[in-house]
Order: C-alpha cells, then structure tokens, then sequence
C-alpha cells in the first residue's frame, strides 16, 4: 500500500529506466490492445500527446487506429491558471505547439465541448487494481473528467501493471474504466 507522492517517484524513476526502444514497443503493444476495447462504435475520442521528456505513452500508434477509423480525434490545451483544458477537434489544418512545460497541445481551433466526448485516453503514472490513478497532482483530468457525460469510457495507459492499493484517493478522483497495458486490459 503506498500513497501518491511515493508512487509518482517510483513510477517516474521506472519510466526513466526505459529506452526508447523499450517506449516504442511498448508504446505499440498498448495500441494493439486498445483494438480489443469494445469503444469503436463511438465517435469523439479524447487523447493526450505524450511528453517525450517524461516518457510518456507514445499516443502516436493509437492515434493511427483512430484516424484509419475515421474517427473525430479531440485534444486538449491547458489553462493552467483554471487548471482547465480547452478541447479542439484534430483536423488536417490544426497546428502543435509544445507548451512552457514541453506539453504538445493545438494552439486553436474547433471547440468541442467536453459532454460530447465518448472516451478518453487518460495519462498517468501509476494505477491501482480497484482502477484508481496517480497523475501528475494538478487536477486537470479529474475535473475534465467531471465534466464529461456520466458514461464516457476513461481509459488509462500504463506502461506498468498496477499497484496493489494507492492509499491516499478521495472523492474527487475519478475511476478509471479501463487500464491498457503492455501485457493486458485490467477493467474496473
């Protein structure tokens, strides 16, 4: 059993263990998994870039499934004095920016309100089997997810197989539905 800070250190110091060919093929093995999900006939999807400096799920191989399936791709920008995000439709003409915390995010264009997203691929550090996750501690996704319609499917990437328990959760933290891993779909 161990609490959010602890988790964020270890799982940081095992993400910074990995080379980057390690990060692609695992990065690819949870793309091939997500195709198992039973998501594809919805039609808004929500997904992060990574942030390569924090070796982050490489998103780029599931965002090929998701255009291969003509699917409308949302992404988000961050407000951080709201602690917002700001959700855009990814069209041909959307340009990528990286923010002042090396976040690649759309500079403008189409809003999409958050009720109309049917998943979300969610990022995160750690995970627990009861589907609770450990993020970076700003909020944004628990309050984005709050937002969204009561059943948006909340998918977690995880490089890693979950903890036991992360002992500090409260009520604001929202479950994940599915957790993606290399090697399996944990459902909650």
């Amino acid at each position: 059993m161990t609490n959010k800070k602890e988790l964020r250190l270890k799982h940081k110091a095992l993400r910074n263990s990995l080379s980057e060919n390690e990060l692609e093929e695992m990065s690819l093995a949870i793309a091939n998994k997500v195709l198992t999900l039973p998501i594809w006939e919805k039609t808004y999807f929500h997904i992060f870039l990574p942030i390569t400096e924090h070796k982050e799920v490489n998103t780029e191989f599931i965002l090929h499934l998701l255009s291969g399936k003509d699917k409308e791709i949302v992404l988000s920008k961050c407000d951080f004095k709201t602690c917002n995000l700001v959700h855009y439709l990814l069209t041909d003409n959307t340009k990528i920016k990286k923010n002042e915390y090396n976040i690649p995010e759309p500079v403008d264009g189409i809003e999409v309100p958050s009720h109309k997203i049917d998943v979300v691929f969610v990022p995160l550090l750690a995970f627990d089997k009861k589907g609770h996750r450990v993020g970076y501690g700003k909020g944004f996704y628990d309050k984005f997810l709050s937002e969204c319609k009561p059943d948006v499917i909340k998918i977690g990437l995880s490089f890693f197989e979950p903890e036991e328990l992360i002992t500090d959760v409260f009520e604001g933290d929202i479950k994940l539905d599915y957790c993606v891993t290399p090697n399996e779909v944990h459902l909650f």
